[in-house]
């Protein structure tokens, strides 16, 4: 088991890529804190782990939220006595909209979560991992952040930051053996990819994709499962491109 006896926590868990990875982490050995905005969603994950045998628990929290973030960091310690990985994975998408149309309440709940929710989980998380000497931090970002596309300046530019911030942190925490890497998928078949359901949108986002194939969730965790391992404790600060080949 790859992650036997860590502890990790997961926002986005409560379907997606979360969900998936929620359940590959416990399925190798992690005690996992589950972490959404949506409580059915986030409950149905936990019994999916506890039905096979996992430990975990769900937190109910708006990551955008100072306070929220520093609960979900401290309920996980009170719970299980560490944190080991932080997988930032929750996040947002939007319609694609000329940025000229794009009003600005939507550019900062799209920053605010994809973005500011990763320096959040951060900032609380940090003190913890020094004082364990250790720990693993995972953002989401996006093939978008690397290969823009017109209508989703919003979206780019927080998958972009959050890229960039995974390479700042990585730099930053080393020395107190901490390590930060990004994973970013291409379209994924999720809920937030909901957009695309309709033909000719599935059409123009496949294109893109030279594997000729939108991602699979499990595909996503398995990334994350490998940077969450001591299999990559020499890899920090890396931005792993999960995307078919979309950013050739």
């Amino acid at each position: 088991m790859r992650l036997l006896n860590k502890v990790a926590l997961i926002t986005g868990a409560g379907s997606g890529i979360g969900r998936a990875s929620a359940i590959l982490f416990s399925g190798e050995g992690a005690k996992v804190s589950i972490v959404d905005i949506d409580s059915k969603g986030g409950q149905e994950t936990v019994e999916s782990i506890r039905v096979n045998g996992g430990e975990a628990i769900f937190i109910e929290a708006d990551i955008t939220k100072a306070r929220d973030a520093e609960r979900m960091v401290n309920t996980t310690v009170e719970s299980f006595g560490k944190l080991d990985i932080l997988f930032n994975n929750a996040g947002i998408s939007l319609l694609p909209t000329p940025t000229e149309e794009l009003q600005e309440e939507l550019w900062d709940r799209v920053m605010g979560v994809n973005a500011k929710g990763i320096f959040l989980g951060c900032k609380y998380v940090i003190p913890v991992m020094k004082r364990q000497g250790s720990g693993v931090i995972i953002n989401t970002g996006s093939a978008s952040g690397v290969r823009p596309r017109p209508g989703t300046c919003a979206y780019c530019a927080s998958k972009g930051a959050a890229i960039v911030l995974t390479k700042a942190l990585a730099i930053e925490l080393a020395p107190s053996g901490i390590r930060v890497n990004c994973i970013n998928p291409v379209a994924t078949e999720t809920p937030m990819a909901a957009w695309l359901a309709t033909s000719e949108a599935n059409k123009r986002v496949i294109e893109t994709i030279p594997l000729g194939r939108f991602a699979k969730p499990r595909e996503i965790a398995l990334a994350a499962l490998y940077l969450a391992s001591d299999e990559s404790a020499m890899v920090t600060g890396i931005s792993l491109d999960v995307d078919g080949g979309r950013s050739i």
